[in-house]
């Protein structure tokens, strides 16, 4: 058994899309019509293209739960998933200068280093290195 596909809630596919790949710079990978303006949209780290894919999922637009959900973790301050990057430091100063905003500045705990962004998208993001 392998992970294959992780999903995040997005509440706009074209806008999530362009921050995820102009921002962030992940590549689109699958872009497949669903209808009622839906798609499987899936990006994948630059970095390792055959590595699991991104579902950008517009599920916080028709099931609640899943909106109050994403709602309330980003009221607690908590991050919807982290990506692994090789310096926390280098990707704090490139991202911000993008304008991404961060709740946590890079910080060490432990073995690893952390930031904490917002996606745009209704999401923290928690970047990792391992030290």
């Amino acid at each position: 058994m392998k992970v294959t596909l992780i999903s995040i809630p997005v509440r706009d596919q074209a806008h999530a899309l362009k921050f995820y790949t102009e921002t962030l710079g992940f590549l689109k990978k699958k872009d497949i019509p669903l209808g009622g303006g839906n798609r499987w949209l899936t990006v994948v780290s630059e970095e390792w293209q055959d590595g699991p894919e991104l579902l950008l999922e517009p599920a916080p637009i028709h099931f609640e739960p899943s909106r109050v959900f994403q709602d309330e973790l980003m009221k607690a301050g908590m991050p919807w998933t982290q990506f692994d990057v090789q310096d926390v430091t280098s990707e704090y100063e490139r991202l911000t200068k993008l304008g991404v905003a961060f709740s946590v500045k890079p910080t060490e705990m432990g073995t690893v280093k952390i930031a904490v962004f917002n996606d745009t998208c209704g999401n923290n993001i928690q970047l990792v290195q391992e030290l």
